[in-house]
């Protein structure tokens, strides 16, 4: 069986599974709507002010919004994982000739799917009230987005399969979704931050997916904070893969 039909057909059953726990895509929409309904309008006294120099508050605040929403779409695959490890499914598939590959990435593929369609509905709902999202832009908004996904996805995976327990790699997630949130500028724009923030900002993945993500909403495709934004990403999801099938590997040998 060729690697290209093994990651389809893992694709597949994880999607399978997804669709029959419809709770977890009204959860996945519920926070993003949320912040757009309860957040979003605490930022209209800052319009025109450091940051918030565009047509609409939203146009700064939605595109760091989807950016939230691939680092939480990516960082619940460790919760699926540890059931599996539990109810026996990862040691049923130690006699799988499937490449181990292709086991992380149907996992990586249907949290990226799931980011993609929750994203689009949430632009969508933000247009009337505001936003004002460049098509073009959108398009590569997404895949940077999707990049974010990819690399929380693997490493949740394979932490699940670290660690082992619901309560140790929830405190590991939450321990890392609050600094890396704050730092990157998700909810208000680094501009109004303190200098030494804004340096230590550099240091967290997603800053620099929430500065592209802001110009390209606005239509700045060809710009040099894009490009770093996919270099860095590109680097990190790349050796987050890695790191994640030597785990699948060692954990179905």
């Amino acid at each position: 069986m060729s690697f290209a039909v093994e990651t389809q057909l893992l694709f597949r059953r994880k999607m399978l599974e997804l669709m029959r726990q419809p709770v977890w895509i009204f959860a996945g929409l519920s926070s993003p709507l949320l912040y757009l309904a309860l957040f979003a309008p605490l930022l209209q006294a800052l319009a025109g002010g450091p940051g918030f120099t565009g047509k609409s508050v939203l146009d700064v605040f939605v595109p760091g919004i989807i950016v939230l929403m691939a680092f939480g779409s990516g960082m619940g695959a460790g919760w699926v994982t540890i059931i599996e490890v539990d109810t026996g499914v990862l040691e049923r598939l130690t006699v799988s000739p499937a490449s181990r590959f292709a086991l992380l990435l149907g996992t990586v593929l249907r949290d990226v799917v799931w980011l993609i369609i929750p994203a689009l509905l949430v632009i969508l709902v933000a247009i009337p009230f505001g936003f004002h999202p460049n098509p073009a832009g959108t398009v590569v908004l997404l895949a940077i987005a999707s990049l974010i996904t990819a690399m929380t996805s693997a490493i949740s995976g394979a932490l699940g399969i670290k660690l082992r327990q619901i309560g140790s790699l929830a405190a590991v997630v939450t321990g890392m979704q609050l600094p890396l949130m704050l730092l990157s500028g998700i909810l208000l724009p680094l501009s109004l931050a303190p200098s030494w923030m804004v340096v230590l900002a550099h240091v967290d993945p997603m800053y620099y997916a929430v500065e592209a993500s802001r110009v390209l909403a606005n239509g700045s495709i060809l710009n040099g904070t894009v490009g770093t934004a996919f270099a860095v990403l590109g680097v990190l999801t790349a050796l987050s893969l890695w790191w994640a099938t030597g785990v699948y590997r060692k954990a179905l040998a």
